[in-house]
């Protein structure tokens, strides 16, 4: 059985508790039950690189192995180039990407030491699955330096047009370096056709079929694996979270008011501006919802040392303060904005207690909140989830009330029309999602990956590769997530 290696620039130490991310919900369940090595950043900066070996912790069956950066390395690296580049870019907001050379040159000259310090982790068997835009360049690092095993690669976010890449001068280098992975994985179909369209226009590769690349004479499979949730546990969890105290509390403080819940980190690609302008819409044209409704709008900092979420921070406020003191009342507040985090399980009450759901990214790889919206909710009583038509969920959940983020009228209709809608409608709308997410989970979702790479490793013929975890059947698997679950 072959042993699975992921590297992420996200690693969730056990000593450190669990930390936020879509990316941890889905691996996490994964890694424990089947044991392996998770290898990234240890979240830590230090005066200078380290030459010594990764640090090694262990818990249960996964062993991690972290390094720090130097504050050097964190800015051009991970701030500057990672989040000031490639997330904008590769959620096509050019407008959002503030180039420099020298950031670049440290994006790859620390996908390089991470290289170095993972190949004396690695055994002959392993199976190396690489994790997300931070790192690119880092398939064909490891193939310079010799790395013979299969490797996968899997994007968490949106993949854009070729035009929209080639904005960043090292597009193609970053191309054809990802191109020496085996099997590279997508949220959805757009996105692998995206990149296949810029495989074959910045990189030379030729697209032999519908999900297969050829380059240098070695091929590339691509492939489509929605990430899941474990919907009946986040059910269950959701129905108990709905009688704490927590919960409770929050449900007594609306008095008798219907609750709109936003959960989303603070991020210029998650619309939440252009939300609170819908709303702001809704409340100057629905006056008859005055008093009737509160809209808590969780967001959760992030990226801090970014000077787009700094600006982003600044503007949110002003829009909700501008709400509050414009439409609301001295007895009533239409508003409640929170940029603090809280645990998963309390969330998964405050979803459950919503009745609207509101997800509208400008453009997301998947969005996990919109499939844990729905399963929180009372299929007696459900709530009704507004979702991004940008939202790679949408594809699954369009059973939903779909809108374009950037109309306020549109998502101002959606919220009059998600509070009106019959018991009937909602039930049906609800029933659909859940079909659609119930029957998935992170296991099934690695479980597919896992094989198509075991089945493309390494150029090697399938009969050749060594055997890999095999899936199994559905067993109720307790997911040990984030104590701030926002995608």
């Amino acid at each position: 059985m072959n042993r699975l290696v992921v590297v992420s620039n996200r690693v969730p130490l056990p000593e450190k508790g669990a930390q936020a991310g879509g990316l941890a919900t889905a691996l996490q369940p994964l890694l424990e039950r089947e044991g392996g090595v998770w290898f990234g950043w240890s979240g830590t900066t230090a005066a200078k690189a380290a030459e010594q070996p990764a640090r090694i912790s262990h818990a249960g069956r996964v062993t991690y192995a972290t390094i720090d950066l130097t504050k050097a390395e964190h800015d051009g690296y991970y701030a500057n180039f990672a989040n000031g580049v490639l997330w904008p870019l590769l959620h096509s907001l050019p407008e959002m990407m503030r180039f420099d050379r020298g950031d670049a040159e440290t994006y790859f000259a620390t996908n390089a030491r991470f290289a170095d310090r993972l190949l004396p982790l690695l055994q002959d068997e392993d199976l190396v699955w690489v994790h997300d835009y931070h790192f690119l360049p880092l398939p064909g690092l490891l193939r310079e330096r010799g790395v013979a095993n299969p490797i996968g690669f899997f994007l968490h976010i949106p993949f854009p047009s070729p035009e929209i890449l080639a904005l960043a001068p090292p597009a193609g280098k970053l191309i054809a370096a990802l191109l020496q992975a085996d099997v590279i994985g997508f949220q959805t179909s757009a996105d692998l056709g995206n990149f296949a369209a810029a495989a074959t226009t910045l990189a030379d590769a030729r697209q032999i079929a519908a999900e297969l690349l050829e380059i240098d004479g070695r091929r590339v499979r691509l492939g489509v694996f929605p990430a899941e949730i474990d919907a009946p546990d986040f059910a269950a969890a959701a129905l108990r979270a709905a009688r704490s105290p927590t919960v409770e509390r929050l449900r007594r403080s609306l008095g008798g008011q219907s609750l709109i819940l936003g959960v989303d980190r603070l991020d210029p690609t998650k619309g939440l501006v252009q939300r609170l302008a819908g709303y702001r819409r809704f409340l100057e044209t629905e006056a008859a919802w005055h008093r009737r409704v509160v809209f808590l709008q969780i967001a959760p900092v992030s990226r801090q040392d970014v000077a787009s979420y700094q600006a982003l921070r600044a503007e949110l406020s002003q829009s909700a303060g501008e709400i509050n003191s414009e439409c609301g009342d001295p007895d009533w507040t239409p508003l409640r904005l929170i940029t603090k985090g809280g645990p998963r399980t309390t969330l998964a009450g405050y979803m459950r207690a919503a009745r609207v759901g509101l997800v509208t990214p400008l453009r997301d790889g998947m969005n996990l909140v919109a499939k844990e919206y729905v399963a929180a909710q009372d299929p007696e009583d459900p709530g009704v989830l507004i979702l991004s038509r940008f939202a790679g969920a949408a594809r699954q959940l369009d059973a939903a009330l779909l809108v374009n983020p950037n109309d306020p009228d549109a998502i101002a209709e959606a919220i009059t029309r998600a509070l009106v809608m019959s018991h009937r409608e909602r039930q049906t709308r609800w029933r659909a999602m859940w079909q659609a997410i119930a029957e998935n989970s992170p296991l099934d979702w690695g479980f597919a990956f896992l094989r198509t790479l075991r089945q493309s490793g390494a150029g090697k013929p399938a009969s050749h590769a060594a055997p890999v975890i095999a899936p199994r059947a559905k067993l109720p698997v307790p997911i040990h997530t984030p104590s701030n679950a926002i995608n």
